[in-house]
This record gives C-alpha cells, structure tokens and sequence, in this order.
C-alpha cells in the first residue's frame, strides 16, 4: 500500500501513535502519519476541514465532533486510558499524595501550580474547586500554552507542581513524576479514534483503528503511560471510497 493514511491526534497520544505508526507500516505495509496538537486545537482545525484519514482525542471531544458529522460515528472506539499525574521539578522532594489530605496540603504549599488547555486541565481545575481551593490558589495557577506539556513550566522554573497526563510528563528533562492523585479525586482520561468523515479511504482508515486497538499494540501504550481501554462490540468497517 503507497497511500499515505494521516491521522490528527492529541499531544498525549503523540508517542504512541509515532511508535505504533512506525510499526504499522512496517508489520502491515501500511504508511500511516499523525500530525498532533493541543486536544482544542485539533478540534478547531477538523471543523474548519482539515484534511486527514483518522481522528484521536479525548473521548468527549472526539464524541462532539461525532455529533456535528464530522467523523463517522459507527467507526468510534475507546483505544486508551490515561491518568493524570502530579510532577515536580527534577531534584524537588517529591509531596506525599497518599491522602486527599497530603493533595491538598501540596497543593497549598505549591508556589506556582502548572496544568493544561486540554482535558486534564479541566479537570484539575474542577478538582480544586471540589477541594474549596478556588480563591486560595487562583493567582498561583499558570495555564501552559496550547500544545506545550505543563511539566515544561517545572523544567523552566515557572511553576513547581504541575498536574498533566502520565504519557506528557513521563520523558520530560528536569522533570520527576511524582504519581497518580488519590482516591477520589483520581483524574483519568479515555483516548478514542474515529474515522474522520473527510476522508477518501475509510476502509484503510478503519484498519489503522483496528490495529492501534489490537493487542499487539497494548504494551506500547502500557510503555508510554497508558493502559488500553475496555473493547467495545465490534462494529461494522466502512468501505473504501
């Protein structure tokens, strides 16, 4: 197969999808390309007609877009389960988070506290208004730029807390991973694919799917932070236009 697929794709999805593109294409003989961006900017840039074959994001992001018409709904499927962590700088004592407790206790001594324009920083937010922290810490939240890991902030000494999904922090320089919030106030977020409704080739499209959900690829996501999501029934694959 010659024709290139292209895929567009959160930046949490981006070194799963760069390994699982290389793998494709050379297990399969399938040339598959993701281009990937903040999950916001993906989205604006797929209602505005961006070209490509394949769309991961965010489950509920990837479902609005599902709703407008613009993937093919029938193709959408749960791949992945990240969730979020808390980082510190690099050569930082690392807060204790074995308790809502120790979380808000680190959060309250955090000078600055980084986090994300994509789905985990919504929720991060909303976590610390669960916790009655709005006031008390809005003028310490430093929001990184679309498309940029909030872990940067720590490696540039902007902020020293920062709250992102694992597979954004995890290779990070002048990073050190700190590890999953507690209990409740546990953050997770389902990665989906879908086969855009742009596209000219929805049958290779939905193979591409089918091969970033096989179990092959599972320990690639197991490796970059992230652990596959629950099947869902199989569904019918579009035919190639």
């Amino acid at each position: 197969m010659d024709e290139e697929i292209v895929g567009l794709s959160s930046m949490a999805t981006r070194p799963i999808l760069a390994e699982l593109s290389e793998w494709i294409g050379r297990a399969h003989d399938m040339p598959v390309r993701f281009e990937s961006a903040g999950g916001v900017e993906v989205a604006r840039r797929v209602r505005e007609g961006a070209a490509g074959d394949v769309l991961v994001l965010a489950e509920d992001a990837l479902a609005a877009l599902a709703a407008e018409g613009l993937v093919l709904a029938a193709t959408a499927r749960p791949l992945w389960v990240s969730q979020v962590v808390a980082a510190v700088p690099e050569g930082s004592p690392a807060p204790a988070l074995d308790s809502q407790e120790a979380l808000r206790a680190a959060l309250l001594r955090a000078r600055r506290i980084a986090y994300s324009t994509g789905p985990s920083g919504t929720a991060v937010l909303d976590l610390i208004n669960r916790q009655g922290l709005a006031e008390a810490l809005r003028d310490r939240l430093v929001q990184a730029p679309p498309g940029v890991p909030a872990g940067t902030l720590l490696a540039s000494g902007e902020a020293d807390l920062a709250f992102q999904q694992h597979s954004e922090l995890m290779d990070l320089p002048g990073v050190r991973v700190v590890g999953p919030l507690p209990g409740d106030a546990g953050i997770s977020t389902t990665f989906a694919g879908a086969v855009l409704t742009a596209s000219a080739r929805p049958g290779a499209a939905g193979e591409v799917l089918d091969l970033l959900a096989a179990e092959e690829a599972a320990e690639t996501a197991r490796a970059r932070g992230m652990r596959p999501a629950a099947r869902p029934p199989a569904r019918d694959r579009p035919t190639s236009g």
